[in-house]
């Protein structure tokens, strides 16, 4: 399998899709709330929710590549260690 071509591993993928619909909830509930000219306070709570649901999955999906990448008997250890730093800045980011 190609490197860009790892997916979620499958005792992880039914978690990842339930927190994607929560947080697709939630980003629609945000759009009702502007549309209803609730307060901004109210808004950025709830925005801050969300950004946190997605670090809370974006971990999970980087912890199951580190997973994958660490289990690579193909790539030499100094490719694994930069292809693993390259997520963890593109996810922290």
């Amino acid at each position: 399998m190609s490197k860009t071509g790892r997916t979620i591993a499958p005792e992880a993928r039914e978690d990842a899709l339930m927190r994607l619909r929560r947080i697709e909830g939630q980003v629609r509930g945000v759009q009702r709330m502007v549309e209803e000219e609730r307060s901004c306070r109210d808004i950025v709570h709830q925005l801050a929710a969300i950004k946190a649901a997605i670090g809370s999955l974006n971990s999970v999906v980087v912890e199951c590549y580190a997973r994958d990448c660490l289990g690579d008997v193909d790539a030499t250890r100094d490719e694994t260690v930069a292809e693993l730093m390259d997520v963890v800045m593109k996810a922290t980011r």
